[in-house]
């Protein structure tokens, strides 16, 4: 079976955990370019590097290994830690740093190509959407939501409604650049223009969110 994906162990890289990277990183792959149907577990092992067990023993299922596969993209620009809230730092950096890595995140080639993956399966599989929905946007959104919560909490912000505001801020980030990307209609903003745009969403999150003694 021929060896894609499988990077050496190396030393202290155990070995199980080299190779569920080595899955996830086939299915991902393959999940994009073949989509859902045509990405059976045989192909995907085959792409690893490993055998078709190795990869049962990981995931039970393709539905479980789809789901991981978008967790996994997901928490690869915007990791847990992104909304953790210390409270010596100042909320517009916060929100920086989640805009950024949220922006990074919905303009990347995977993520847009994810998308229209989900889209033409929408009227075919409604589980299939939901897994894709609860593994990433929900994951996204509950994080932003308890990070708002908190926020609310320790006096940073006033927010009444945290999801609903967390749902705000992101379809700021959002905006319309990726709506014309999505459909083919437009590039993603890069480099000086990425990071006015996000800049831009933060600023006015802030107006609407932002107590007087927030800093």
């Amino acid at each position: 079976m021929p060896n894609k994906v499988l990077p050496p162990s190396g030393p202290g890289r155990p070995k199980d955990l080299v190779k569920r990277k080595a899955i996830l990183e086939a299915a991902k792959s393959l999940f994009l370019s073949r989509g859902y149907d045509g990405s059976s577990m045989d192909v995907i092992a085959a792409e690893a590097g490993v055998s078709k067990l190795t990869v049962y023993s990981h995931f039970t299922d393709k539905e479980t290994l789809f789901a991981e596969a978008v967790k996994s993209k997901c928490e690869e620009q915007l990791p847990e830690l992104l909304f953790e809230l210390n409270d010596d730092a100042p909320m517009d950096q916060v929100l920086l740093g989640i805009g950024r890595g949220f922006n990074a995140l919905i303009n990347s080639r995977e993520s847009v190509e994810l998308h229209r993956v989900m889209v033409s399966l929408a009227a075919q599989d409604s589980k299939l959407s939901r897994l894709f929905y609860e593994a990433g946007p929900q994951r996204v959104l509950n994080g932003m939501e308890a990070l708002l919560r908190r926020a609310d909490q320790h006096g940073k912000l006033r927010v009444s409604n945290p999801l609903s505001a967390a749902d705000h801020f992101f379809c700021l980030i959002k905006g319309g650049a990726n709506f014309r990307l999505l459909i083919g209609c437009g590039d993603a903003p890069q480099g000086d223009a990425a990071e006015a745009h996000v800049r831009d969403a933060v600023s006015v999150f802030l107006r609407a969110f932002r107590t007087d003694q927030a800093s």
